[in-house]
């Protein structure tokens, strides 16, 4: 079976969106790669949930959801 990364955490820093993962891993990337999430209030950013077991994280407020496979393949 192949392995499923899920995210435990979320945190924002400077210009960065941060995902922790359950394996130990932090994935870091620009926030300007979601302009939603880029032009939101803190309050805004700090209002996520984990979705699918941590594979997908949501920001109901928004209307963003991003998955953690797809953290991991952007470049």
């Amino acid at each position: 079976t192949r392995f499923q990364p899920l995210a435990i955490d979320v945190g924002f820093f400077d210009d960065s969106l941060q995902v922790a993962l359950a394996d130990g891993r932090a994935i870091s990337v620009p926030l300007d790669w979601f302009p939603r999430l880029e032009n939101a209030s803190p309050k805004d950013r700090r209002n996520w949930t984990l979705i699918g077991g941590g594979l997908g994280i949501r920001w109901e407020s928004l209307d963003e959801d991003i998955s953690v496979e797809n953290l991991l393949r952007l470049r």
